[in-house]
């Protein structure tokens, strides 16, 4: 377990826990700022609910009473909380993409069989590959698992917060739709841009439907803003436009192709140099 924990703050670094440190105490500290809020959150679920919305009015407090912007602070005081669980999923996606070649040969090797034993010794042996390198294939679901109850969580907070419900935030009012769908298209973008970038990333090993995600998740997130309250496409646009900047920084898909590409260049000259000085042994024979 001891190593375990080691291993974890060794791969995200202590800068980013650091910061999801501060994030924590600063969200915690808006929730016990004074507010004219007068609803009552009851049970386990409620308090959840309550300390969502008073974080957001103690944030729109400081903000001159802007729930949106109250709304959209809040959003990358949790960006900055999770910041070590995307730290810890991108390390393992590099490694995961690093490793792809091999377990591609294994998938290879028991192609077309279907029977229990050969699934299982696949299982086995790709199994064996993500553990000698340290990767964990399902890191990369954490910080969506992590965002899911802070999205049930703010969508309870402005349904049963009037203050929150009824507010508005430029031209829309945060407890309904979008009417002119500005926020949805800007969900949508910003979520294609930093699923390409993060998928440029990762170079050109990677399974089919990782490449595939970069085209369907802007839509279930189009679709999804189009319905729901226009509190909820805010988070999404903040949040998403936040993991553009951070994929930029962190895997910079630019700088990932160009050292692809140089190493792909290395290895075509390391090959035609083994050509030549094989035909000039050849011509020494001779």
């Amino acid at each position: 377990m001891e190593k375990k924990k080691t291993s974890f703050i060794k791969k995200v670094g202590w800068p980013s826990i650091i910061v999801a440190i501060a994030a924590l105490i600063a969200i915690v500290a808006f929730a016990f700022v004074p507010n004219n809020a007068s609803t009552v959150y009851k049970g386990f679920l409620g308090s959840i609910t309550g300390f969502f919305a008073n974080s957001i009015l103690g944030v729109s407090k400081l903000c001159g009473n802007s729930y949106g912007f109250g709304i959209v602070i809040f959003t990358l005081l949790i960006r900055f909380l999770i910041l070590p669980l995307m730290v810890y999923s991108i390390s393992s996606s590099k490694n995961m993409a690093k490793v792809a070649p091999l377990v591609k040969k294994v998938q290879a090797k028991y192609k077309g069989k279907r029977d229990r034993d050969s699934m299982t010794k696949l299982q086995e042996e790709t199994s064996s590959i993500y553990k000698e390198a340290g990767v964990n294939p399902y890191a990369s679901l954490l910080p969506v698992l992590i965002q899911l109850p802070v999205l049930w969580a703010l969508f309870q907070s402005v349904s049963s917060t009037p203050a929150l419900k009824t507010g508005s935030f430029f031209w829309f009012q945060l407890g309904s739709p979008d009417p002119y769908f500005v926020l949805p298209i800007l969900a949508a973008l910003f979520t294609f841009i930093s699923s390409w970038m993060s998928t440029a990333s990762m170079g050109k090993d990677q399974p089919g439907f990782a490449k595939a995600m970069p085209y369907i998740f802007p839509f279930i997130i189009l679709f999804s803003a189009l319905a729901v309250s226009s509190a909820l496409s805010l988070y999404w646009v903040a949040t998403n436009a936040f993991q553009v900047v951070q994929t930029f920084f962190l895997q910079n898909p630019f700088k990932a192709r160009a050292e692809e590409k140089a190493k792909e260049l290395a290895e075509l000259e390391r090959k035609k140099a083994i050509k030549k000085t094989l035909r000039k042994a050849h011509k020494r024979r001779k």
